[in-house]
């Protein structure tokens, strides 16, 4: 270190939070630290031109007047603001929520009075009053943006020169004003290039909240003329000042969505796609953002069904997505009416009136097929009339419908009216439910795959609170799903340390919820989504409000249920399956499968009052199933067997079609005393019972005192004593057991699997290389629940049998015999005296 130079030890210092320990090493250290020139440019390093002079004051110790003409020379930013919120700090004649420290209070007295007559030559006289500090100017001017002109108290003329003359830019991360700062620029684009030339940075986050503010619909005092050529205007004036700051398709999405209520933004934004001030197309944006509706439960909405058809007035489309979601604001206000069904004549001068005449069969079916449509009769209706289908096709139509929903997971209303209004379609489903779905080992992906393994996913009961994008619901051929440093601050060091971390993690959150997509080739268009402007506008103004818990505050019930894919008390096709063809049905069966895969059991294995009577049962096949797929075992499986339920390889064997083996599942209570048997029935008593060992026999205690002629009745009360001594060893096994041991076998294999697989990699890894292979969920599921179930089998016994009941081994090949293992004697060293 002694052979360093000063530049590489100036290095160093830059490097350290808090260098005050490295100068105490050395006294040449200590003397390079005490040079003004490396104190001011440690915070000019660290902290950056535009907030070096702010972290000064906070080191009041190592400020000096040579400091603070250093730093001024620099280049570090000295704004009025930041003067005058030093001075009512270091004097405590106004108080600033946002600073909590000492701050500037820590400031020798010769050197602030230095610093304010630097402040006094840099800006004259500088108001120190309570509310006239240009921080309150300015929000003064952000809370007077919506009312008329001649009630304003500051004009932009007062905001213009308080950023051009006297350097205004907030300098605190948690300072209020750092978050509404963009929020006049969005007011005035005209103060775009004074905010840069003093140090701001516009973020891409922030420059959705300025173009949401531009069209943001106007208060009730303030006047509407002129209000679309000032919203134009305004983007073109910010576009023409920064090439960055442009209109994106979140916001242009956001403003469609205003399209009724906020007339004047649509209106503004259709002129500014028709003078090509756009970066996109916006009949193109239109056509996604009406797909967005497809599936989700907001196009119940009498609202949102008024902006889908006067977005798709001004902007027509030939996408056969598009046209459906048209077609489902039709047919869903006339199946959702709770009083007289809508007449076909009505609903045939609705899709007149929309453009959407003539319809076809493919047309009814994906109607029918949408998951909000649980009615079909007028659908059924207008079909017949208009559509021109006989009684033979429509009975076709309806049986295709129903194919179909099985696949649907929250189609069981629909289902249920199809059956009770066509019974025929009952036996349709059942064939086909056999016929078409039924899964087995070899129609899996193989166990090597983890990939396929990993996505794989059963045709039935799928999660449809929770669903995937898939691609599946709808029989349409083109569907679409979908829809850096901080503004002022950069890094921040010192005391502002953890409100860095807590920033960046805010700003994660909100960059997760997906608002904007990064595109290489071009600028960040950013996705669409089904929120509204204002809906937006207040939950940014509730997250900058609430800003340490981001993610929480901003979001209502009607937001969050407007986006799910399933009705509000939909009825899942599972349930009705197991309600109309029985617990017991090759069809619940191939159901209750594809519910396994799809971890999905909540409809077959719901406990209530009645117990396992109204469970579907569960099969070694379920757990063969997960095995081959390397999937955890839900609980609800583990708790039916530690229940009680029964065991079965597969379904085969409940249903009667092919067993395998019958099982005996009851289990039988110890008889208290075995009769003693006859001389005549000894041989046969000694081929069906095993005789016991030795050491047992010797322990059986008898108070019959046989002679020399009473051999024949020893004989016999031996072989009692031996009944009763085998009889309590030898149980009946019960459902419990039989499962431990199945399971331990497919343990074993799981096992198996693994060894191989280790040394398949390890053969294939360089030498010397030590290789990690993780175990499967399954795998690891297995083993700590059949730990569990040991232990419940063994309180069972214990309860029946005593607490000095063996510990059986299961997993035995035998079926009927089992090795018994006496517990573990305690054998301790014996220590001679």
């Amino acid at each position: 270190m002694d052979r360093l130079c000063d530049e590489i030890i100036q290095l160093i210092f830059y490097e350290l939070h808090d260098p005050t320990s490295f100068t105490l090493v050395s006294k040449r250290f200590r003397e390079l630290s005490q040079d003004p020139y490396v104190r001011a440019h440690y915070f000019l390093t660290r902290n950056g031109k535009l907030h070096a002079m702010y972290w000064a004051l906070g080191r009041g110790r190592v400020l000096t007047d040579r400091v603070i003409d250093i730093l001024l020379c620099s280049g570090a930013t000295l704004s009025r603001y930041l003067i005058q919120v030093a001075i009512h700090h270091y004097f405590r004649t106004t108080s600033h929520s946002f600073i909590k420290t000492t701050w500037v209070r820590t400031v020798p007295f010769p050197v602030f009075t230095y610093f304010l007559k630097v402040s006094s030559d840099l800006y004259g006289e500088i108001p120190l009053a309570k509310g006239e500090d240009d921080g309150s100017i300015f929000s003064s001017f952000l809370k007077e943006s919506r009312l008329p002109d001649e009630l304003k108290s500051v004009s932009w003329e007062n905001v213009r020169d308080v950023l051009q003359d006297y350097k205004f830019i907030p300098f605190h991360i948690k300072d209020n004003l750092m978050a509404q700062f963009p929020l006049a620029l969005s007011i005035e684009p005209r103060l775009l290039p004074l905010a840069v030339a003093n140090g701001f940075h516009m973020d891409s986050k922030y420059r959705d909240f300025v173009f949401r503010k531009m069209f943001e619909k106007p208060g009730a005092l303030v006047s509407t003329e002129g209000r679309v050529d000032t919203i134009v205007a305004n983007v073109r004036e910010l576009r023409r000042l920064d090439s960055s700051m442009f209109l994106s398709r979140t916001v242009a999405g956001e403003v469609c969505m205003e399209a009724k209520m906020n007339e004047l933004a649509y209106a503004a934004l259709k002129k500014l796609d028709q003078s090509g001030d756009l970066l996109f197309e916006l009949s193109t944006l239109v056509e996604d953002l009406i797909k967005l509706f497809l599936t989700t439960r907001s196009i119940t909405s009498p609202s949102t069904i008024a902006v889908l058809r006067t977005l798709y007035a001004d902007f027509p489309s030939q996408d056969p997505t598009v046209r459906l979601v048209l077609l489902l604001t039709v047919f869903l206000t006339s199946s959702s009416s709770h009083h007289e069904r809508v007449s076909s004549a009505s609903l045939k001068t609705q899709l007149e009136a929309l453009g959407l005449t003539p319809l076809t069969k493919k047309d009814i079916f994906n109607v029918m097929l949408n998951p909000f449509i649980e009615k079909f009769s007028g659908i059924v209706e207008y079909a017949k009339v208009y559509v021109g289908l006989r009684s033979k096709e429509v009975k076709e139509l309806l049986e295709e419908v129903a194919i179909k929903c099985l696949e649907v997971s929250c189609k069981g209303k629909m289902l249920k009216r199809l059956v009770e209004s066509y019974p025929m379609l009952r036996n349709t489903i059942a064939t086909l439910v056999v016929e078409k779905y039924q899964l087995d080992l070899d129609d899996l992906p193989r166990h090597e795959d983890d990939d396929a393994c990993r996505v794989y996913e059963a045709r039935l009961c799928r999660d449809y609170c929770f669903a995937k994008s898939r691609g599946v619901e709808m029989s349409v051929d083109a569907q679409d799903d979908g829809g850096g440093d901080d503004v002022v601050m950069g890094n921040e060091n010192g005391e502002g340390y953890d409100e860095d971390e807590e920033q960046e993690q805010d700003e994660q959150d909100e960059l997760s919820d997906g608002e904007e997509e990064i595109d290489a080739d071009g600028p960040e268009l950013g996705q669409i989504g089904q929120d509204s402007l204002s809906t937006m506008i207040h939950r940014e103004e509730m997250l900058n409000r609430f800003s340490r818990r981001r993610s929480f505050y901003g979001y209502n019930y009607t937001e969050i249920t407007g986006k799910m894919t399933y009705p509000a008390d939909a009825l899942q096709v599972g349930k009705w399956i197991k309600e109309q063809f029985g617990l017991r049905s090759n069809i619940t069966a191939v159901f209750m499968t594809h519910a396994v895969i799809n971890d999905t059991l909540g409809v077959y294995l719901t406990y209530n009052d009645v117990g396992l009577t109204s469970h579907v049962p569960i099969t070694l096949h379920h757990f063969k199933i997960l095995a081959r797929l390397g999937r955890p075992i839900n609980w609800t499986m583990l708790h039916e067997i530690e229940a009680g339920a029964e065991f079965f390889f597969s379904e085969d064997d409940y249903l009667n079609k092919q067993p395998k083996l019958k099982i005996k599942t009851e289990v039988k209570t110890e008889v208290a005393q075995s009769p003693v048997p006859s001389t005549s029935n000894k041989a046969k008593l000694d081929k069906e019972i095993r005789r016991p060992r030795r050491t047992t026999a010797a322990t059986i205690k008898s108070y019959t005192v046989p002679d020399s002629d009473d051999d024949d009745i020893a004989e016999e009360a031996e072989t009692a004593w031996a009944m009763h001594v085998d009889a309590k060893k030898r149980k009946v096994e019960s459902k419990l057991q039989r499962w431990i041991k199945e399971l331990s076998v497919l343990l074993k294999e799981e096992q198996r699997k693994y060894k191989e697989k280790k040394k398949k990699m390890e053969k294939a890894a360089p030498p010397d290389t030590k290789v990690r292979v993780a175990k499967s969920e399954f795998f690891k599921t297995l083993a700590s629940n059949l730990r569990h179930l040991r232990k419940v089998d063994l309180d069972q016994r214990r309860a029946l049998y005593g607490p000095d009941v063996a510990d059986v081994d299961f997993s035995s090949e035998d079926d009927d015999e089992y090795q018994i293992r006496n517990t573990r004697s305690n054998k301790r060293r014996r220590i001679e005296n």
